[in-house]
């Protein structure tokens, strides 16, 4: 088959699609829903081969990892814990001859549901999961071990669930250095390891807690802290330690990787949102998609969709709204559901958990409706690969 040049991959409640553009970013066409309808919570693929892999999995399916080698013609399914349907099926034989279900000892038994996140480093293949356990793979997804020095972090039992529970949502590598990984837990915050995995650190310090006013909501800034219910951490790419972080409370920089974290919120209409992204080659320049509040609708503010721009590292911030409704407009756009590309000007992608995904072709300036009705999408991310290919 011809491989496009550009592949949104798209994680759904109903399953995985891949939404194709051409070279020019035009001709955007919708192929799916794949993964047996499984929910998915992201997807990631490898530029070099086109593999491409999805995680997810419910309390009805068990969590799993699936596998494509050729582009979303076929799918090799991971199973890493079992659900609901494996208790049914072992006990009733119509239901399993029914679902194609044989009996098969899982590695992880029963002690996680989903698959939340993944993530690549190094030839490594890495899984976060629900409740919060870091996984890797060797071997591109076949066999996985549990990161025991990030899961049996001394703190793990002051861990506390957010409202969609105890989750491993980003996992972020320095493709300069293999050794070096962050993640985010939402609501234990920000964890990094400088040795690959073997002992990590608990990053949330706020740079200067003395200049924060005191707040009631049990998410804010407190104790001299950032507020531990991280929703989406990202990497400047070209930069050492430069980080972005999406908070229940705020939008967050950090210049030491993670080490000391200052507030850049002050211009945003809002504390609370869910993703966030930065530009492939500038680090000062961010988007983010603001929401009213969480316990506001969790909508945009006014109805009005606009993301958020700053061209200077989060000192200023610019509403982008051409193309975007700006009437009765009650999406939600979940923390894993903005992406860019790598082009000039920089694309950026966002999805709905009303089923669209908007497009921008310049940055932000201007945005178009590429693709509507798809089930709640849950994540997007760009695979960006040569025009051709077989």
């Amino acid at each position: 088959m011809t491989i496009s040049a550009l592949t949104l991959l798209v994680g759904t409640t109903k399953g995985a699609f891949l939404v194709a553009g051409d070279g020019d970013r035009s001709g955007w066409a919708v192929r799916g829903p794949f993964c047996d309808g499984w929910p998915i919570n992201h997807l990631i693929g490898d530029p070099a081969t086109g593999t491409i892999w999805a995680g997810g999995g419910s309390d009805w399916h068990g969590a799993g990892v699936w596998r494509s080698a050729d582009h979303g013609d076929t799918w090799h399914l991971t199973r890493l814990t079992k659900g609901t349907m494996d208790d049914w099926a072992a006990n009733d034989v119509d239901f399993a001859k029914l679902i194609g279900w044989t009996a098969a000892e899982l590695p992880f038994t029963d002690t996680f549901s989903q698959v939340w996140s993944l993530g690549q480093s190094a030839g490594t293949l890495y899984a976060g999961t629900k409740p919060a356990f870091l996984l890797a793979s060797t071997d591109g997804g076949t066999h996985w071990d549990r990161v025991t020095g990030l899961t049996d972090h001394p703190s793990a039992d002051d861990w506390n669930p957010g409202a969609a529970g105890l989750v491993l949502h980003s996992i972020v590598a320095d493709p300069s250095d293999p050794t070096k990984l962050w993640v985010a837990i939402s609501a234990a915050g920000v964890f990094a390891t400088e040795d690959g995995g073997a002992t990590w650190d608990r990053r949330n310090r706020m740079s200067n807690a003395e200049a924060q006013a005191p707040h009631d909501h049990p998410a804010a800034p407190r104790d001299g802290e950032t507020g531990h219910c991280v929703h989406n951490l990202v990497r400047a790419p070209g930069t050492a330690d430069l980080l972005y972080q999406q908070n229940h409370h705020g939008v967050w920089r950090s210049s030491d990787g993670g080490r000391s974290w200052d507030d850049i919120t002050a211009g945003l209409p809002s504390t609370f949102g869910f993703p966030i992204r930065v530009h492939p080659r500038d680090p000062d320049t961010i988007w983010t998609l603001p929401l009213n509040g969480d316990s506001a609708g969790r909508f945009p503010p006014d109805a009005a969709a606009a993301v958020w721009r700053s061209r200077d590292g989060g000192q200023t911030w610019q509403a982008l709204r051409a193309g975007l409704p700006q009437e009765s407009c009650f999406f939600t756009v979940l923390r894993q559901a903005m992406a860019g590309d790598t082009r000039d000007p920089a694309g950026v992608y966002f999805g709905t958990n009303s089923g669209s995904i908007f497009a921008s072709f310049d940055e932000g300036d201007c945005w178009h409706e590429i693709a509507r009705h798809l089930p709640t999408i849950l994540g997007v991310e760009v695979l960006e690969r040569a025009a051709t290919g077989t």
